[in-house]
């Protein structure tokens, strides 16, 4: 059984939301204030967390921030007015998916599914290991190092690289992106992605193997070991 935090102060959302996600398998722990999310998080043992962004004490945002710097466990963020900046910005702190308030049960499940089998490996009947002149990338253990050093992903920046590096010089509009990593078609803006192209360009410096085609997309332009 899969284990999911959630830090909401909405109390009438968890046990509705347990009962619920228990038919998928999945089992929910509820903090309705940010401190006590963080604290059970560190304890560890969970596998998705399920993050709210009007929260007391600190904003969801903040919350991300502070996971981030701890964690790569998958965050699915809340928006209560399905605020466009709002998952901007969660996206640009780290989040890997977004939700807004409110929303249907099944399609919450479905997006803990996605991330959280994207965090847990490489498909089978995949090559092992990507290898590039500057970087390495381990499909199985979901690792990168870039110049041999350890890089932390998040499971959405992973599976973009991995996307991508698997298929060299292949353009990937962001449609075809958005709709390869999150399972469904995209039902929002196109933002989304070159955020996530952005995050990972940061993190692979100074590598320089994602090429934006213009009014086209992307591609991977490393060079085989």
């Amino acid at each position: 059984m899969r284990h999911i935090l959630l830090i909401d102060d909405d109390d009438r959302l968890a046990a509705p939301l347990a009962e619920y996600l228990m038919r998928f398998d999945l089992r929910l722990d509820s903090a309705a204030r940010p401190g006590l999310g963080l604290a059970r998080l560190r304890d560890g043992g969970y596998d998705a967390v399920i993050l709210d962004v009007m929260l007391p004490e600190m904003d969801g945002f903040e919350v991300c921030r502070t996971i981030r710097r701890e964690s790569d466990v998958p965050i699915l963020m809340l928006t209560a007015r399905g605020d466009v900046m709002d998952r901007v910005v969660g996206l640009e702190l780290g989040a890997d998916d977004y939700l807004p308030k409110p929303f249907e049960p099944r399609e919450l499940a479905a997006r803990l599914q996605t991330i959280m089998r994207r965090a847990r490996g490489a498909p089978p009947g995949t090559a092992a290991r990507l290898a590039f002149e500057g970087l390495g990338i381990d499909l199985a253990r979901r690792q990168v190092r870039r110049l041999g050093e350890l890089v932390e992903l998040t499971g959405a920046e992973f599976d973009l690289l991995a996307m991508l590096a698997r298929d060299p010089g292949r353009v990937f509009d962001r449609d075809e992106i958005l709709n390869r990593l999150r399972g469904h078609e995209a039902d929002l803006h196109t933002r989304a992605v070159d955020i996530l192209v952005s995050r990972l360009r940061r993190k692979l410096e100074p590598l320089d193997c994602i090429k934006t085609l213009r009014n086209a997309g992307y591609t991977f332009a490393g060079a085989a070991a």
